[in-house]
């Protein structure tokens, strides 16, 4: 199995970016809550915390335990979340850049150089950005963004859950599972769910 290494950031580190950012973000398929970045700059002499792999790949213990050693390690890390209701209006496209841009704006220092999953960000000089593809399961810093963006996420759903018992988002996390799929059948939509997404097809609920 592949894992994640600093060989992306060894590199920038040797031509003088000191503060490599590494960003990735989560939930941006769910029918239900919002969308979720997280971003991480390790120091240049971080010795990698064992285990760190994309956050798909771990269990929820696993990422729990990972996301506290993260933050302890980190140089700076913070997450970034963009609400159902800017997702209905905007898409999930938009408001996954916006999310990029509110973890980045929610750092206590601005970074040298970005490492993002798969695409550029928005509004930000290309010059100093490499979209990698898999990047969270090759790239370290990407790796541990997804994680702590991940388990924050996951703490939100399991709040939202309380509210809206019906849909078990404390389990699902507001993916299109078959179980939340007949949810929505039998309840219909709340809202919290992205009705942008077009979950009609789940349901007889005028939209």
């Amino acid at each position: 199995m592949i894992s994640p290494t600093l060989d992306f950031e060894t590199q920038l580190w040797s031509q003088g970016h000191n503060l490599v950012c590494g960003l990735d973000e989560v939930g941006r398929g769910s029918f239900a809550g919002p969308v979720v970045t997280g971003c991480v700059i390790f120091p240049s002499n971080i010795i990698l915390p064992k285990g760190i792999k994309d956050s798909k790949l771990l269990t929820p213990k696993k990422r729990e335990e990972l996301s506290v050693i993260i933050k302890k390690e980190a140089l700076y890390w913070a997450v970034g979340e963009i609400d159902v209701t800017c997702i209905n209006e905007v898409g999930i496209g938009e408001a996954t850049q916006l999310a990029f841009l509110k973890a980045i704006e929610n750092l206590k220092q601005t970074p040298d150089y970005y490492l993002i999953d798969a695409f550029f960000i928005k509004n930000l000089d290309r010059g100093k950005q490499k979209p990698i593809i898999g990047g969270d399961k090759i790239c370290a810093t990407i790796s541990a963004a997804s994680i702590i963006a991940k388990v924050y996420r996951d703490d939100l759903m399991r709040e939202l859950h309380k509210e809206y018992p019906q849909y078990n988002w404390a389990q699902n996390k507001g993916y299109g599972t078959l179980e939340h799929r007949e949810a929505i059948k039998k309840y219909g939509l709340c809202r919290i769910h992205r009705k942008s997404f077009n979950l009609a097809r789940f349901t007889n609920e005028d939209l």
